[in-house]
């Protein structure tokens, strides 16, 4: 992308919850001589229907590349203006909202130049950050100090970068979306469209692999007392531990007692994320330990269900119960509660099955929810490359042992968490599998394909498209035999499933290795056994 950016900002008054209080106004023309800040608007209510339709229409006819909402919180409406976003085919994580109603005009209704001036500094803020082009890195590149080496993730991802800049056979596309797979196995022509820009990249590929993560569970309000001031989430919470040095504070407070809620959004009854992300207990252990390296006299409580901090983990588990932290083990069925006392506090009740059920209050100046991970909204991406999807809604390989990261999409590899919850050098181990197992297909030179495919008798074919509405594969095709419309199947697409055969009404088709006649031969072969 170009450094010169073209953003929109718009500024809500909330029907007056914000510019009752805050002069909107100001705050707009705040950026009307900043050249990146193409649009700069005020209205009424910024998450109404007609107001969606207008920014969609600013960011397609003058090509904004970015969007900063100023409004409410975005526990409210960040999936709102995401949603806006992608409808105009801008990026939605190139959407940042800002909270001027609860952080400004509703936290100095006494001083409304004062909650002016912070709105501004806080659109600023946001616009600043909006700015900065898309950089590698993803979710280790905001990461502090590391296990067990103490290095941060970002200094890791910039090692990478670097090696990466050493290699003229890479190209690098950030910002960047794949809209369109066709050929075949081994010769895939892609088109990958580069946000901000009318430009379409178009490669011949022959492998593909997937690694597009994971998103961090994001609690329902209320839940564990999510929404009160002092409840953060375990992402939340690491980075006010990495982006500050000495004894911890929050809001200009020093925080000397936290109490650790894990499992959140994880290991739930039926119907919801019943799985277990695995990463969760090792990072909020880790994220303890240097906590009290900075200050030993912070008291820190973990209320689990189990600890799993599994192989060299282990040792920082060991560590962090020698620096001072408190395990508290909750049966299943009696989950912590949070609520603010009487004195404005967050306190957390929770029963100890290790002292025999005994209730405890926990008053605490930070409640870290331990949040898992979830699938990555992809619906686009395993529409288009056909990826399977499992009941956790996590991309499914072939086999997990035999097959770890092939899909059934021949020539599509999956690694990373995009497969389900993993640590990172599990990550790092599927990934290199993945890439191993791409390169022994490339450097053979030539692709193997199963050769039971369907085949089509295009004398009996009737042209009635059936066949092609059902292949989940795009294997099927009409072409003109003789001068009549009949289908086709590609044998390098085609996966042998079978599916087409049972819906086809004249019997057209037949699965090579499982024909009708095979069948029919296997079938009246145990017809001429003798009956008891």
């Amino acid at each position: 992308m170009s450094e010169q950016r073209r953003l929109g900002v718009y500024i809500c008054h909330c029907g007056g919850n914000i510019s009752d209080y805050v002069d909107v106004e100001m705050v707009k023309d705040a950026f009307k001589d900043d050249p990146e800040v193409v649009v700069a608007e005020t209205t009424m209510f910024a998450c109404a229907d007609g107001t969606q339709h207008e920014m969609i229409r600013d960011i397609k006819e003058k090509h904004l590349d970015g969007l900063v909402v100023a409004s409410c919180s975005p526990k409210l409406h960040q999936i709102t203006f995401r949603g806006v976003a992608k409808r105009a085919d801008l990026n939605p994580y190139q959407y940042t909202q800002v909270n001027v109603r609860e952080q400004a005009s509703w936290a100095h209704t006494d001083d409304h130049v004062g909650a002016t001036e912070k709105a501004i500094g806080l659109v600023r803020a946001a616009v600043a950050k909006t700015k900065l082009s898309p950089e590698l890195g993803g979710w280790v590149g905001g990461l502090g100090a590391m296990f067990p080496h103490g290095t941060s993730g970002r200094e890791q991802i910039d090692l990478l970068v670097a090696e990466i800049a050493t290699r003229p056979s890479i190209t690098v596309l950030t910002d960047a979306e794949l809209v369109s797979k066709s050929g075949s196995f081994g010769n895939y022509v892609t088109e990958v469209r580069i946000h901000g820009q009318e430009e379409v990249v178009t490669t011949d590929v022959g492998t593909i692999v997937v690694a597009t993560g994971f998103d961090s569970y994001e609690p329902e309000a209320g839940e564990f007392g999510y929404g009160m001031e002092g409840v953060l989430t375990l992402p939340e919470f690491m980075a006010i531990v990495d982006s500050s040095d000495g004894p911890l504070t929050y809001q200009g407070k020093p925080v000397r007692t936290i109490a650790y809620v894990y499992c959140v959004g994880n290991r739930q009854p039926a119907g919801g994320n019943e799985y277990c992300s695995k990463f969760c207990c090792s990072a909020t252990v880790h994220a303890s330990i240097k906590v009290a390296a900075r200050d030993a006299a912070v008291h820190q409580y973990h209320l689990h269900r189990d600890i799993r901090t599994y192989g060299k983990y282990e040792l920082m588990y060991t560590e962090s119960r020698e620096r001072g932290s408190v395990y508290l083990r909750f049966p299943d069925d009696t989950p912590p509660s949070v609520a603010r006392t009487a004195d404005g506090h967050v306190a957390v009740t929770v029963v100890d099955a290790l002292t025999g059920n005994e209730e405890l209050t926990i008053p605490a100046d930070l409640v870290v929810l331990v949040t898992g991970m979830v699938p990555r909204e992809n619906s686009d991406l395993t529409s288009l490359l056909k990826l399977p999807v499992g009941g956790d809604g996590f991309y499914n390989e072939i086999h997990p042992k035999l097959r770890p990261v092939e899909t059934v999409v021949a020539g599509v590899m999956i690694a990373g968490a995009c497969q389900g919850p993993k640590t990172l050098s599990e990550s790092v181990a599927s990934g290199l599998a993945a890439v191993t197992q791409s390169a022994g297909i490339l450097m053979k030179g030539f692709a193997e394909l199963d050769p039971l495919v369907a085949t089509v008798d295009t004398a009996a074919c009737t042209g009635c498209t059936t066949c092609v509405e059902t292949c989940p594969y795009d294997a099927i095709s009409m072409i003109t035999c003789e001068g009549a419309a009949v289908a086709a199947i590609s044998a390098a697409v085609c996966k042998g499933c079978g599916g087409c055969v049972p819906i086809c009404a004249q019997d057209a088709i037949d699965l090579l290795g499982y024909t009708d006649a095979q069948m029919r031969a296997s079938i009246e072969s145990l017809t001429k056994e003798p009956v008891s």
